[in-house]
Order: C-alpha cells, then sequence, then structure tokens
C-alpha cells in the first residue's frame, strides 16, 4: 500500500441501543499534523484494553501484508499517532486513540508479513509531564488544575469538554504554593480533594465522581441489543461480553436484566476467602462499566467488548470498599 495523506476521520457515533448490524471499521496511523495512512482494507486484528483508573490505556493492533515502504515508513517513526474505530453501521466510533510505542515487523507464514503497533494512550504525559511553577493565594481548583494540566497538554492531551465535568469545590488557597513534580501526582491530590476519580480516555483527561459515574444515557445490554452469552456475578460485581460497542466506555452505566446474571460459584475448598462473598445484585440492573476489554478481527469472529462492572455507588456495599478479616 502506498503513502498517501488522509485526514482522520471523526468520531461519527450513531444513537446508543439500536440493533447491532453490519461490521465498519477505520485503522488510520498518521502524523503530528494528522495526514496519514488509512491501513482499514487490510486484514487487522487488535486487542485494546481501556479502565476508569488513572493507569494509562493500551492496545496491540496487528496488520497483515503492509506493502513494505510504508510499513518501513511507520517503523521508522514517521507516522506517530494511531486512531481505531469501529462498531457497527448502527452503531460506529473511536475504541483507541493513542500514540506508538513500538513498531515490530516480522512473518507469520511463507506468504502473509505482519506490522504490529504496541500502544499506548497518554503515556508520555502520565509519565514524564512535569509541573514546576508557583501559583498565588486566592487560586481556586480550577486554577490549580490548569497549572497541572499545562504540562500535560503540552505533551498531546486535552481536556475532556466541560459539559461532561463534575464541577470543582469552592475551596481556595490560603497563601500561594509552589507546584513541583509529576503532573500525575498532583492530578491525583486534586481528584481526591474533590471526591473525584481522573484518568485519560482517547488522550482526554477527564473526570468523575467517585460515587458517580459519567453523563450519558445507560446503555441497554440484552440480547437484541448485542450481549453475548449470559453475565457472570464476580465478587465485585458482573462480568458481560457483547458486541462491539463504542459507546461503552469506562464510567459509563450499562443495564441488564438481573435475572439473566449467572450466581458467583463459591470456591469450596476455601469457603473462608473474601472472594466467595458476592456483593447483592443491584437491584435496578444498574452497572459501572470499570474495565472495557476490545478484541477484534476483521477478517475473523472476533468482535467483542468484555466487560468488567461494579456497582455504581461501591461504597454503599462494604465488601466492595472495606478490607475485612474472616477468621483464620
Amino acid at each position: 500500500m502506498a503513502v498517501s495523506p488522509t485526514v482522520i476521520p471523526s468520531n461519527t457515533a450513531a444513537p446508543q441501543n439500536t440493533l447491532q448490524y453490519i461490521r465498519n471499521f477505520n485503522l488510520t496511523v498518521a502524523q503530528s499534523n494528522f495526514n496519514g495512512i488509512d491501513l482499514s482494507r487490510l486484514h487487522c486484528k487488535f486487542a485494546i484494553k481501556q479502565s476508569s483508573n488513572q493507569t494509562p490505556n493500551g492496545a496491540d493492533i496487528t496488520v497483515y501484508n503492509v506493502e513494505q515502504n510504508t510499513a518501513l515508513a511507520i517503523q521508522q517513526q514517521k507516522f506517530s499517532s494511531v486512531l481505531v474505530q469501529g462498531g457497527y453501521n448502527s452503531n460506529y466510533g473511536v475504541v483507541f486513540r493513542g500514540t506508538i510505542k513500538q513498531v515490530i515487523l516480522g512473518r507469520e507464514s511463507a506468504t502473509d508479513t505482519f506490522l504490529k503497533l504496541n500502544c499506548g494512550d497518554g503515556d508520555l504525559a502520565y509519565n514524564f509531564a512535569i509541573v514546576n511553577t508557583t501559583i498565588k493565594a486566592g487560586s481556586s481548583q480550577g486554577d490549580q488544575f490548569g497549572q497541572v494540566a499545562a504540562p500535560m497538554k503540552a505533551l498531546g492531551l486535552t481536556q475532556a469538554p466541560a459539559s461532561t465535568q463534575p464541577q470543582f469545590n469552592s475551596m481556595i488557597l490560603p497563601r500561594g504554593k509552589v507546584l513541583w513534580g509529576n503532573s500525575k501526582d498532583y492530578m491525583r491530590t486534586i481528584a481526591k480533594q474533590n471526591g473525584l476519580t481522573w484518568s485519560i480516555q482517547n488522550e482526554q483527561i477527564g473526570f468523575i465522581h467517585q460515587q458517580g459515574y459519567a453523563p450519558g444515557e445507560t446503555i441497554v445490554l440484552n440480547s437484541k441489543t448485542g450481549m453475548i452469552g449470559t453475565p457472570q456475578q464476580t465478587n465485585i460485581g458482573v462480568n458481560v461480553v457483547c458486541l462491539m460497542n463504542p459507546n461503552i466506555q469506562p464510567g459509563r452505566t450499562i443495564r441488564i436484566d438481573n435475572a439473566s446474571v449467572a450466581a458467583l460459584q463459591i470456591d469450596l475448598g476455601n469457603p473462608k476467602d473474601p472472594v466467595n462473598l458476592a456483593p447483592p445484585l443491584n437491584a435496578d440492573g444498574v452497572y459501572y462499566v470499570l474495565v472495557v476489554e476490545t478484541t477484534g478481527d476483521t477478517r475473523g469472529p472476533d468482535w467483542y467488548s468484555k466487560l468488567i462492572c461494579c456497582s455504581v455507588k461501591p461504597a454503599a456495599i462494604p465488601i466492595n470498599s472495606v478490607p475485612v478479616s474472616y477468621g483464620p
């Protein structure tokens, strides 16, 4: 495939809770000016893991039989950004946006070569953004966030839209303050002071209430909207598998029918182990999405989102929030 400039497409996610029908996929590798190469028509496999904690998300993407000049250009870091969009014609949007950390070229068989991309979402800013400044007395929490986020933004991150973000409290600094250290550490402090958690999702810095969830419609999962198999109860909530759905992101909520949930099977060999104690299912069937693992194969059966979910308000269930001892 020859190198040809193209513009990274925007998220075109369709309305939620629609039937999943006819796969749709786009894979683009790009330069910092957003000119790049569309690899969507080649055979692609990908595994993406996203979570609502502060640890950066990651993706492993394998593309087969890429034209040699194109593969070498990518390996030589002429293209640093990657965008994965997927889903179905009725439900399509951004699945992963990040940067290419490592490129591996190899041969799978006598006829097939592969290009493997190891990608990270905001890890450069997470690991290397350093804040070194002072703020004056009377500064608000928002002022502090602006100073702490500036080094991260300089390394490629943006701030999530204000309409999707909770408000900081009205606390102000009684005196001036020196900020020096890793931005991620100060970000954690700001989140804690405001009763929030923070994370990086698709190169955006975002916050969620510790006892809440990201705004947006609760996504209903059942056999008609893409749920696969039977949800499994766990010691923190439920695990669910569904057809690939880009609208299901960490921090969002889903609704399932509790009658379809398989009960947690306990380990009779160690009955006092806390993992045998499953919290009660949420009465309304609404759960917080903690982790999303997306797997896809454009020429194979994999096209799934695997969800690790917990109670919308984990502190309401002591098993999820308070370490306990159950005896010797």
